[in-house]
């Protein structure tokens, strides 16, 4: 498509020289992009198309060269992309070396923080807010753009006390679609379908409050009769009730695809002091029918093709399942034979392929939005009465609950499970969504089990293995397509604290925590065929660990290579160099591969895995080099 106003548009200023028509006709042309991109590869998309009108508006009326703009679970930000200076890059979005999916801080000034978790918008908003009432007197606003599914998560409430006991001049815009990745569930989205029939309410319950309350008391039947008021009044200013009583002025609900009313009350509420909230109405998927219509599919489809009447036809996906589909599977199982197994996520049904067991088992099915911590407190409390809770979320996200799964569950010593998706490299999804550092932070944790699959059929047998086990256990596998890899006979059954040796080697030993397994034993097979006898270890445990054969491995191999698809600090190659030494072993033959200690950009899997070293043909070459630093090796050569 040629475009006609959007290479005009070089930054926000630029938009106030266009009139309502340009406007809108800016608008459709941001949403054709968004479908040129999804077109040609997977992106975040339904929750793009929802906030155009809005992201024009906000920027219209604010000056974000001064004033601060934060949007929460930053997947929404590419129209904020568009009109920042960035649609000459724009078709270059989550690709290796281009713009990041998420807002990035090093692409432009208008991106003040890498937002890839929902909920924490308000926090930061509100510092920002309080830093500049320090440092400057020139009225600066912040603005946190915050959306329905994030608004449960707990940080958002502990902002919003804090922001109303310090009475600072901030504005919270509640994205409310409906949605978050899934249809959003609990209290709050009762409270919120409510608010939608409600009438529009400007702030107006304080005031009706005093005036009520000055009214004088004459007697039980007056009193009965002004406490029905009050209620009456309370039903029909229902929508803000909420916010008011927390300390917010209340505005809203508006039309968010209404580009010249979300200009007026921006208009009105940049001025209002206090914390104020503007409850803005938009539709996920807004301006492409396929997205509107299905959401949870639309959020961030494969690519697709649009035919002539408006649909879209979705690229199939490849005939392998992924690990996370291995995982759903085997939990469905395991849930089909003991009726004590329950199954909880937040907000990622769909992410984790949960949507069979959510359908056929759904009172033991548990989606508590994004709240990570309340879920894994809440799977404790289950574990505590006899139920065999798993907990399925991606790595990232349950460092979230970091000290729940300390105090609630490891202290304790409950059996929990932990299915650890995304674990490793995500690929395009980029520095906030990579799962490299659960088995830091998960190993720190005394009675914690610490497993990794090392390949499909792993994984089929550890998940029962860990609904038996007496005591906390995780289990942390990559999004990526799942392989099996070639073994002489079965896979050894999974016994705790054993590793699986697929084969001995006298020259040197590849140690692998993880689903990097298969790489490795590329490495191998052409290693031995280049005349080293290198070895392969599937470590599966990293606590407890095998160091019966571990520890052998150092002690008589010219060299052992730990591999992992996490952090090097603290991670699996840390726990064999402890053991090693506390051994009293040589370390200095103890090679480790992993994720260095640096954030890791976004790209396609495989291009990091190879940046990383983490690839067959940089493992090959890794072991080779150790090798030609042993004399008596040098000849294979």
């Amino acid at each position: 498509m040629e475009y006609e106003l959007l290479p005009l548009i070089s930054s926000p200023k630029d938009l106030k020289t266009l009139s309502d028509g340009q406007l809108k006709k800016l608008a459709a042309e941001i949403r054709e992009a968004l479908c040129e991109i999804v077109e040609t590869r997977p992106a975040h998309f339904a929750s793009n198309l929802g906030v155009v009108e809005l992201c024009l508006a906000l920027h219209q009326t604010f000056d974000f060269e001064k004033d601060r703009l934060i949007w929460d679970t930053g997947h929404q930000i590419y129209p904020h992309k568009l009109i920042t200076g960035r649609f000459p890059q724009f078709r270059t979005i989550r690709q290796k070396g281009g713009l990041m999916g998420f807002p990035n801080p090093q692409e432009s000034p208008y991106d003040l923080f890498m937002t890839g978790h929902a909920g924490s918008s308000v926090s930061t908003a509100l510092g920002l807010q309080t830093a500049d009432d320090l440092l400057f007197d020139d009225g600066r606003k912040s603005v946190a753009v915050l959306g329905d599914g994030a608004l449960p998560s707990g940080i958002v409430f502990e902002a919003f006390n804090n922001a109303a006991g310090l009475k600072k001049d901030m504005l919270v815009i509640l994205n409310d679609n409906q949605m978050g990745i899934c249809p959003r569930v609990g209290g709050l989205a009762k409270y919120l379908d409510k608010a939608r029939v409600a009438p529009f309410y400007n702030g107006l319950k304080r005031d009706v409050s005093w005036a009520l309350n000055k009214v004088p008391m004459l007697g039980g039947s007056i009193e009965n009769a002004l406490s029905t008021v009050k209620d009456s009044l309370k039903t029909l200013l229902h929508g803000g009730m909420l916010f008011e009583e927390m300390g917010f002025r209340y505005i809203g609900p508006i039309d968010g695809h209404d580009l010249p009313t979300l200009r007026k009350y921006l208009a009105m509420v940049k001025d209002i002091k206090g914390p104020t909230l503007l409850h803005v109405f938009t539709e996920k998927g807004k301006g492409f029918k396929p997205a509107t219509e299905d959401p949870v599919t639309f959020h961030s489809p494969t690519s697709f093709e649009r035919t002539e009447n408006g649909e879209a036809v979705l690229s199939k996906k490849g005939s392998s399942a992924a690990y996370t589909d291995v995982a759903s599977a085997a939990i469905y199982k395991q849930m089909k034979q003991d009726s004590r197994v329950v199954v909880m996520t937040a907000a990622m049904c769909a992410g984790n392929k949960l949507g069979r067991i959510r359908e056929d088992y759904p009172t033991r099915f548990f989606d508590t939005g994004i709240c990570e911590s309340h879920a894994v407190a809440f799977a404790a409390g289950m574990a505590k009465s006899g139920m065999k809770p798993i907990v399925d979320i991606y790595s990232t996200f349950l460092q979230r609950s970091f000290d729940q799964i300390f105090q609630e569950v490891a202290l304790q010593n409950l059996p929990v499970v932990f299915c650890m998706d995304r674990a490793g490299l995500c690929g395009p999804d980029g520095p906030t969504h990579h799962g490299v550092f659960d088995n830091s932070y998960m190993r720190v944790f005394p009675n914690i089990t610490i497993m990794a699959p090392g390949d499909s059929s792993d994984l089929e047998a550890m998940i029962p293995f860990a609904i038996q086990h007496d005591g906390p256990i995780s289990i942390r596998f990559p999004k990526t397509s799942a392989e099996t890899i070639h073994r002489e006979g079965t896979a050894a059954p999974i016994e705790l604290g054993k590793s699986e040796v697929i084969q001995w080697g006298t020259d040197g030993m590849f140690v692998v925590f993880g689903a990097l397994l298969p790489e490795c034993q590329k490495a191998v097979e052409k290693l031995q065929k280049d005349g080293l006898d290198i070895g392969l270890i599937n470590a599966r445990f990293l606590r407890p660990l095998d160091t019966d054969i571990i520890l052998k491995a150092v002690k008589e191999c010219n060299f052992v290579i730990t591999v992992e698809e996490n952090t090097l600090c603290g991670g699996f190659g840390s726990v064999v160099l402890e053991a090693a030494n506390e051994a009293g072993l040589n370390t200095k033959n103890i090679h480790r591969l992993g994720i260095p200690d640096q954030f890791i950009e976004h790209g396609d899997r495989k291009e990091l895995l190879a940046d990383l070293g983490l690839d067959p043909v940089s493992l090959i070459q890794t072991a080779r080099s150790l090798a030609n630093e042993q004399p008596d090796l040098v000849e294979t050569n």
